[in-house]
C-alpha cells in the first residue's frame, strides 16, 4: 500500500488536516497517510539535529542557518521510514490535491529508473522573508523537495545515512546531493503548483509556498492564486464541520 508522509508543525495543524482531508476526499481506494511528526522522530532515535533560538528563528547547529518549519530535514527520512522498500510520497503541509492521487502513482510509479521524481522548478522568491517572519533561503533545486515520489527500494538510496540528514547541510539534503542527476526524474508541473510563480492553470496539487491564506496576512499576487485561496478556504470549512460532526478537532 503507498504511503504519503506529510510535514507537521504544530503552528501548521489546520494546513495539514486540510491537505489530508483534500486526499481522502479526491482519492479512491486505501493509502497509508502519516504526518512527520518531530517529537515522535526524535524518541525513535531517527531525528537528532538542533537549533538554537536567533532573532526569533531558529538556527541548525550544522549549517548555522534558519530553518522555518519542523519538517525541514525531517522529509528526508522516507526511504528509513519505508525500509528501503516500495512507492512512497512526500508532500509539505501548505499543500492541497484536487485531482485523485492514483494518477500519480499510476503514470510515475513504475519508473523504477529513478530514485527519486519531482517537478523541476527554477524558482527565485521576490521576497527573503516568509509570511510566519522566517527566512527565505535561496539554494539551488529550491521547492524540488517539497513534492517528492519516492522509489525507496532504489540501490542509490544507500547513499543518504541517517547521519546525512542529522549532519548535512539543508542546501545538500534539498539538492538531494546524494543523487546523480540521471536518477531524479521530472514530474508535471501541475503537481507541484506553486503560487506566484507556476503558470498552468489547472493545477492538480496546489502548493502556497509563499503562505498562503492559513495566514492571516496573507495577500494573493495574482488572480488566480485567489480562486485556490477559495478553494483552500471551502476545504478547511469541510474540514471544520467534519471534525465538530465527530468529535476528533485537531486530531491526527
Amino acid at each position: 500500500m503507498p504511503t504519503i508522509y506529510i510535514g507537521y508543525d504544530p503552528k501548521e495543524d489546520i494546513s495539514y488536516r486540510v491537505l489530508r482531508h483534500s486526499i481522502l476526499k479526491h482519492t479512491k481506494g486505501e493509502y497509508n497517510i502519516i504526518p512527520l511528526s518531530q517529537p515522535d522522530l526524535r524518541r525513535s532515535g531517527l531525528y537528532r539535529r538542533a537549533g538554537k533560538e536567533l532573532d526569533g528563528r531558529i538556527v541548525d547547529y550544522f549549517d548555522k542557518k534558519p530553518f522555518s518549519s519542523e519538517f525541514s530535514f525531517t522529509r528526508f527520512l522516507v526511504p528509513f521510514l519505508n525500509q528501503y522498500s516500495g512507492l512512497a510520497l512526500y508532500m509539505d503541509c501548505d499543500m492541497f490535491l484536487r485531482t485523485d492521487i492514483r494518477k500519480l502513482f499510476g503514470e510515475y510509479g513504475g519508473r523504477n529508473d529513478y530514485a527519486v521524481q519531482v517537478v523541476q522548478h527554477i524558482y527565485k522568491p521576490e521576497f527573503s522573508i516568509k509570511m510566519d517572519n522566517q527566512v527565505q533561503e535561496i539554494y539551488p533545486r529550491k521547492n524540488w523537495s517539497s513534492f517528492v515520489l519516492w522509489n525507496c527500494s532504489h540501490e542509490a538510496h544507500l547513499r543518504l545515512t541517517v547521519d546525512d540528514v542529522n549532519t548535512k547541510n539543508g542546501s545538500w539534503l534539498h539538492g538531494f546531493g546524494w543523487l546523480h542527476n540521471n536518477e531524479i526524474g521530472r514530474l508535471s508541473p501541475r503537481w507541484n503548483w506553486l503560487d506566484g510563480h507556476s503558470m498552468d492553470e489547472d493545477p492538480y496539487n496546489v502548493h502556497f509556498t509563499s503562505g498562503g491564506p492559513a495566514f492571516a496576512n496573507w495577500k494573493p499576487s495574482r488572480f488566480f492564486d485567489a480562486e485556490m485561496a477559495e478553494e483552500w478556504k471551502e476545504l478547511r470549512q469541510e474540514v471544520l464541520f467534519i471534525e465538530a460532526l465527530d468529535g476528533t478537532v485537531g486530531e491526527k
